[in-house]
């Protein structure tokens, strides 16, 4: 019998080690990942100032499982008849189970300019490119390894647009603020937020107080703000042309490839099909409550928790070693403690209906990127992940 998981981001590390504890040692468990390493994806916007934290937020997959088989591949597509993974290597995954945890992929909604000249941040790789484009504009060298650019002198002032003020619109424009203060730069930062909220999806305080957050660090927030048209040098929108020497978009996210583009809907047992699961963002999730689930790290850990149950259940039934009727699956509810997100030096939490900022927030922030690689087995990431957080 042969489990087959599809990517290894919080859900598909999530899953895998948690079978790798309960399933029996003879089912084949088989990890099926693009990249060589996993991200603490939710940490990736601290690159842009401070690239040496890219090595606490990597962990080589071969560090990360026991007896999991790890095969360094992209998946290019999914045959839920025939219970086969198609892989771009060329052959076929034949699966008894399967996990899709392949993530996201940023959506540029057919906005004309914003695939050519909108920076996504998915990506160490992203993070570096953001941070290059921001100190060239400026004229700055590049301590990650760029050569400077520009005429020896004072730096040149930047016109920064992010576009798409979620969690990961505000982080970025928080780190160019605290990026341009470090390197003497003059730089103009503006979120554009098409809702009129910034991190429209979260609570009202959580809202309010990440607004805050931001202008007081100096980023301009546009909302009601609708990008239409991205050119080399500025961004259209329905309210005005902002000029844009970097342009950054976080404005959404869609299917990967492999899935078509699409992120199927899936209800509360989290499947696609009797023998298929869809875990984390790869899916748009409805939960046991009849809530949409937010595409989020913690929500995607808790759905391969329950997940991981789930194909134990199945594969006991299977094998005739659980009870003699099909399982009943565990449904999956959204709940999660709270939301954190970091605005340059500054961290604003929500904990329950309580909102909190400044030191204990910034806490609360070092401890959650440190708890995941914790449970992951990562220990000395997280140590250094806690060091940079707390002490840089």
């Amino acid at each position: 019998m042969r489990i087959a998981i599809l990517g290894a981001g919080y859900a598909g590390v999530t899953l895998a080690r948690r079978l790798e504890s309960t399933l029996p040692g003879d089912v084949d468990l088989v990890v099926v990942e693009a990249s060589e390493t996993h991200l603490v994806k939710h940490e990736v916007h601290r690159v842009i100032r401070r690239p040496a934290v890219a090595d606490a937020i990597r962990v080589p997959l071969s560090a990360l499982f026991d007896r999991a088989t790890v095969r360094i591949d992209r998946v290019t597509g999914l045959d839920p008849d025939g219970r086969a993974v198609h892989l771009a290597a060329g052959d076929d995954l034949s699966y008894d189970y399967v996990a899709v945890c392949l993530g996201s992929v940023t959506a540029d909604y057919g906005i004309p300019g914003v695939a050519e000249h909108g920076q996504p941040l998915t990506s160490v790789d992203d993070a570096l490119g953001i941070r290059h484009e921001f100190l060239s504009a400026a004229g700055v060298g590049d301590e990650a390894g760029s050569e400077a650019t520009g005429d020896a002198g004072p730096p040149g002032s930047v016109d920064v647009v992010v576009g798409g003020a979620g969690l990961s619109g505000v982080q970025t424009a928080g780190e160019l603020v605290a990026l341009a203060r470090e390197e003497g730069v003059d730089a103009d930062v503006t979120l554009l937020e098409q809702l009129p909220h910034v991190a429209p999806n979260f609570p009202e305080n959580f809202r309010r107080a990440a607004r805050k957050e931001l202008e007081s660090t100096g980023v301009t927030v546009s909302t009601d703000t609708t990008v239409e048209r991205a050119t080399a040098d500025a961004v259209e929108t329905n309210r005005e042309t902002f000029g844009a020497d970097v342009f950054v978009w976080t404005g959404g996210i869609t299917g990967t490839g492999a899935m078509g583009g699409d992120r199927p809907l899936v209800y509360d047992d989290l499947r696609l099909d009797d023998h298929a699961f869809v875990v984390g963002d790869a899916a748009r999730a409805v939960d046991a409550d009849g809530e949409p689930v937010p595409a989020s790290a913690s929500a995607a850990i808790r759905e391969a928790r329950t997940v991981a149950a789930n194909i134990r259940r199945l594969v006991d039934h299977d094998r005739g070693t659980g009870e003699g009727f099909r399982p009943r699956l565990d449904p999956y509810r959204f709940d999660v403690p709270g939301w954190i997100v970091t605005v340059g030096d500054g961290t604003v939490a929500q904990l329950g209906p309580e909102v909190v900022t400044g030191s204990p927030a910034r806490a609360m922030k070092a401890a959650v990127g440190a708890g995941h690689l914790s449970s992951v087995g990562a220990v000395r990431n997280a140590v250094d992940l806690v060091e940079s957080e707390l002490w840089e």
